[in-house]
Formats: structure tokens, sequence, C-alpha cells
């Protein structure tokens, strides 16, 4: 997931602490030497970072993490577009972040804090992977997770961000340092029929950025304009 608001994003608390970068046996961070299999990997960049997802969903299913898929495989997941973005995604509750990185630690993955404090990030098969704990700057709660859909993601069943949930976190992030409504639109045009439109709307509509987004959705009849308020 690209980002979660934009450079103008009020300060928040600071990420959990005490993770660390892991490091290959040349000192540098990799996770080649902890899967071989990387040589054996399919060309294809979609396809990679689905085996990625995979891999990551296997490990955190395993340990009984509560999670829930996001961003672009998660569209996927729910019949979107096979075009997936730069990384998979992954959503999980802050007071879970630390037990989450140990977790991918001991598959094997490079697991590192970036300067954002509302995510963590990890390497599977050379392919980038987002751990985030905070989505439109609202923590991720166990109530979203709840609401999560365990699909099959390529042959591997997992907790997916329910479509109302997804676009939500999408939309919200709007402002005017992160308006790119051309790569959400897409999605919402792909999940229209799965998506309570009156939840997004009473969630973010009052913002600007969101209402303009809105404006164009009925423009384009991929929503019902909303009826007025009495």
């Amino acid at each position: 997931m690209t980002r979660n608001g934009g450079d103008a994003a009020p300060a928040r608390r600071a990420g959990p602490p005490g993770l660390r970068l892991a490091a290959g046996e040349d000192g540098m961070p990799s996770d080649r030497a902890a899967h071989p299999r990387l040589q054996q990997l399919p060309h294809d960049r979609n396809q990679a970072i689905l085996e990625a997802a995979k891999q990551v969903g296997a490990l955190l299913k395993r340990k009984g993490h509560p999670f829930a898929l996001a961003g672009s495989v998660a569209v996927y997941a729910h019949g979107g577009s096979e075009n997936l973005q730069h990384d998979a995604d992954f959503c999980v509750r802050p007071e879970d972040a630390e037990a989450v990185a140990a977790t991918l630690r001991e598959g094997g993955l490079t697991v590192f804090t970036p300067p954002e404090d509302w995510l963590i990030k990890a390497k599977c098969f050379d392919q980038d992977i987002d751990v985030i704990f905070e989505l439109a700057h609202e923590p991720v709660s166990s109530e979203m997770l709840a609401r999560a859909e365990e699909l099959s993601v390529d042959s591997v069943r997992m907790p997916v961000l329910a479509p109302t949930d997804l676009l939500w976190s999408l939309i919200a992030a709007f402002s005017e340092h992160h308006c790119d409504f051309g790569a959400v639109l897409p999605i919402a045009r792909a999940l229209r029929e799965k998506v309570d439109w009156d939840r997004v709307r009473r969630a973010c509509e009052d913002e600007p950025m969101p209402a303009a987004f809105f404006f164009l959705l009925e423009r384009l009849n991929v929503i019902s304009p909303r009826k007025e308020r009495s």
C-alpha cells in the first residue's frame, strides 16, 4: 500500500519498538540465503508478488496471528484486476506488530522499520511486504479484522480485508498531498457491487478530496447519487 494519507499526516505515536534489520550472510539485508527457491520463482512480477503474499499469509496463519490481506492483492482476491501493484500488504493490530515481525524473522524474512510509524516492512522472495497497523490514520482494530473474508489467494486461503473496509482505507487517505484518483477508480469499478457505499460515505465524505472522488464516481455511473439529506 503506497501511502497512508500523504505528507499532511499529523504527528503520531512512535511505532512498535524493538524491530531490527535482519541481515544475510554477507551482512547485507537479504532473504536469498533463507530462500534458495528464489532463483526458481517466475519472472512474471504479478506471480512473484502472489507467491510472496502466499508465503507471508501461511506464516501468519500458522502462528495464529489476527491479520487481513490488503492492497492490490486483496483486490485481486475479491475478483479485481490481476495487474498487481509493487508490493503485498497485510493489516495487523498495533499491539501485534512485534510478534508478527518475530514470526516473519523466524520464517527467514528480512524485517525492518521504515521512517513511517504506521507500518513495518519485510522482504519475501525479493518482493516488498508492508505490514500495516494504521489505515488512513486510524489503528487497525479487532473489529476490522473480524469483518475480513476468508478467500483463496492463488490456492492459499487467508483472511482478506472486506471490500467496504478496503475502499474506505483508500478513499479516506486522500488529501491535498495524496490524491491519486486514477489508481483507486478501477478498484471502485471492480468491487462496486460488494461495497457498502453509504458506510464509506458516512466515514469520509465530509473531507474535500473524498467528496470529490464520490462526485467523480457518480458522474461515471460507478455509484448512484446520494439522496439529499432531510
